[in-house]
């Protein structure tokens, strides 16, 4: 069975096989409203460390072991850019008061987030989505506003001139990561690693050779990692691959 990085206890729903696949049936794509976003490569020069957007973290996560089972915490970021306030993997917090409050601490209600983004579909990165009322979801293949299913291909994705998503499988095979230019660099809100040392190997990974292909294309571009349950860090010679 696959473990924690650094635990010796065995984990539960997140290790069972077929978890965060995709499932055998879903509603059909509709066609984007006029209003949608529009893809486009990462590559295009326009995206690069002179963008606009500011990036937040509110709450640093982590996974340790205690006697009564694991405390697993999200990063959760905050992102504002053109007049989006976008949270990304608002998941397991130790608190949800504390984590609204470190949101208004840096002027947003809840009611004014207009975005909320999934690195992936596991519970500890999801679980306090409700939290933002008004906000659209995005995943890696569509985005859900109200009863509104909005569907696309996997793929690369433009919320703002500074901020896209960007298909990066391994941990899951539907995993994403959030970069976002800022005037300081790229930042990659991203579960390529859990924390500033990965591990090298993630234990939960569905495909390994994939993650490794993920992590490439990421610091291709990123100056800052912002890990799923660690602090931020700029990566280096000693990261992972």
């Amino acid at each position: 069975m696959p473990r924690f990085p650094g635990s010796s206890r065995r984990p539960g729903w997140w290790s069972r096989p077929g978890r965060g696949r995709q499932a055998a049936e879903r509603p059909a794509r509709n066609a984007a409203p006029a209003h949608a976003l529009v893809s486009r490569p990462v590559t295009q020069p326009s995206f690069g460390p002179a963008g606009s957007a500011q990036v937040s973290v509110l709450h640093e996560g982590y996974v340790r072991e205690e006697s009564g089972g694991d405390r697993v915490g999200s990063t959760v970021s905050l992102i504002m850019d053109a007049g989006r306030v976008i949270v990304v993997d608002p998941g397991m917090v130790s608190s949800a008061g504390a984590l609204l409050d470190a949101l208004a601490a840096l002027g947003p209600g809840p009611g004014d987030v207009t975005d909320v983004v999934f690195s992936h579909h596991h519970p500890d990165h999801t679980i306090n989505a409700a939290r933002f009322p008004r906000a659209t979801i995005h995943d890696h293949w569509a985005s859900y506003d109200g009863d509104l299913w909005i569907g696309r291909e996997p793929g690369d994705f433009e919320l703002t001139p500074s901020v896209r998503l960007i298909a990066t499988p391994g941990h899951t095979a539907e995993d994403i990561t959030t970069l976002v230019a800022t005037p300081d660099g790229v930042y990659a809100c991203t579960h390529a690693w859990w924390g500033p040392d990965g591990p090298a190997e993630d234990p939960l990974a569905t495909d390994q050779a994939a993650l490794a292909e993920s992590r490439r294309r990421i610091l291709a571009v990123a100056s800052v990692i912002v890990p799923g349950h660690g602090p931020a860090f700029r990566p280096g010679g000693h990261t992972p691959r």
